[in-house]
């Protein structure tokens, strides 16, 4: 059946424009003025994007499925706008043999409703300094490379698996921690850690790992990514980097873009992430990251726990905040109608930028011959973030109750309606 999306506006090329969008055989088959199909959408007042792409979430599965599984994990993408997602190896098994890869591939498609494409990790377990066949997991299907989780604590085996990486044109995506300095930290240090009475997490945990690894990319010629990038110094770094032709991006998670440590109310364990919600000077140093194209795209970590892990005693919690379902319609209203950054600035950073940082051919832009993954917004109505409307089995945002503008209304992959608001 042909599908015609009529009235909304679409992000094309960087741009907003007043189009139709003709679906057939799952594919883009036409935009333009005045298109027929058996079958209408009508977006009108409405945003038509890509579907957003996500390179960064938690699915917990195989393992901690309590938590997460792929299905609820990739409905929850799909109530967020995004249509293609990276998944994180930080399961049980990790996948470090081609056989557990293959198999975490072939799960991923079977059970997600979007697309969903699956990390190998750096080092065995993530957490060794053994480092898998990398050939091997590229061969059955891996995306990247990363120990999300969890820091490569010797510069020697970040320096042989940016070697081997670079050798299987596989991107090193780091989770940058130095533990020594993490000490066990559980908060940004600064004044909020004392008010609170909280161990403190030096920002140098993260610096000093990212300045020893960009040295590193730069005698290998690895692609180097930094997930998850939160201080205004690592923001420096990757900017002298980047002016001296290493080849490093990054991305900003929206928890870090939106709040800072101040905002975390006495014991409040929806609000402990890692890396930890830093100072105004480093969110602002991120904004403007994301101005400036220092921050290559956008990535949600999207981390769900289950609720006796995120209740209680702050020091006790575990680490991690959900962002699948909030993302886009929280960054939407606090920094674009806010005028802090344009609405196309956002889109690019969550769906053509991490498609091109990435290599991925077949999403993140609205063009003729791509499949039809498409998510749909609207703009114009306030809605609240509300516990009971998560698809996710995590909980654990201190975004719930908060008004917003540009909820999904709609997603479609492969031309197929995979989540519609209001229905369940």
């Amino acid at each position: 059946m042909s599908t015609v999306i009529k009235n909304g506006t679409i992000y094309q090329n960087g741009r907003l424009v007043k189009a139709d969008v003709l679906i057939e055989a799952g594919k883009i088959h036409a935009i333009g003025q005045k298109l027929n199909a058996e079958r209408t959408i009508d977006a009108q007042g409405k945003l038509v994007s890509p579907g957003l792409v996500d390179v960064h979430v938690h699915y917990r599965d195989p393992g901690q499925t309590y938590k997460e599984d792929i299905h609820t994990g990739s409905l929850a993408a799909a109530r967020g706008g995004f249509t293609t997602v990276g998944a994180m190896p930080n399961v049980t098994p990790v996948p470090n043999t081609p056989e557990l890869m293959a198999k975490m591939v072939a799960e991923n498609k079977a059970k997600g409703v979007v697309h969903i494409l699956q990390y190998g990790p750096i080092t065995n377990d993530e957490t060794t300094d053994i480092l898998p066949d990398y050939a091997a997991l590229k061969k059955v299907g891996a995306l990247a490379l990363s120990n999300d989780g969890h820091g490569v604590q010797t510069a020697q085996t970040m320096y042989l698996a940016m070697q081997k990486a670079k050798e299987n044109n596989l991107i090193i995506a780091s989770h940058a921690q130095d533990d020594s300095l993490f000490n066990h930290g559980v908060i940004n240090e600064g004044p909020k850690a004392k008010e609170l009475n909280l161990p403190a997490v030096t920002e140098l945990a993260e610096t000093t790992q990212i300045a020893r690894d960009l040295l590193l990319a730069q005698k290998t010629g690895v692609h180097y990514h930094i997930c998850h990038v939160s201080t205004k110094t690592s923001l420096d770094l990757v900017r002298m980097a980047k002016a001296h032709g290493i080849k490093v991006t990054c991305e900003a998670a929206p928890h870090h873009l939106l709040l800072t440590d101040e905002d975390i109310p006495k014991n409040a364990p929806y609000y402990k992430m890692n890396p930890p919600l830093r100072s105004k000077e480093d969110q602002a140093a991120l904004i403007v990251g994301l101005l400036d194209g220092t921050i290559d795209l956008i990535a949600t970590d999207h981390a769900p726990h289950a609720k006796q892990e995120k209740s209680g005693d702050f020091k006790a919690a575990a680490f991690g905040i959900t962002g699948s379902e909030t993302a886009f319609s929280t960054l939407y209203t606090k920094l674009v109608k806010t005028g802090l950054i344009p609405l196309e600035k956002l889109l690019s950073l969550m769906t053509d930028q991490p498609a091109k940082v990435f290599g991925l051919k077949n999403c993140g832009y609205l063009e003729v011959g791509q499949p039809a993954d498409l998510a749909i917004f609207d703009l114009e109505h306030a809605a609240k973030l509300e516990e009971k409307d998560y698809l996710s089995k995590g909980v654990n945002t201190p975004f719930t109750g908060m008004k917003v503008y540009g909820m999904t209304d709609m997603t479609l992959v492969d031309g197929q309606v995979v989540y519609q608001r209001g229905e369940a």
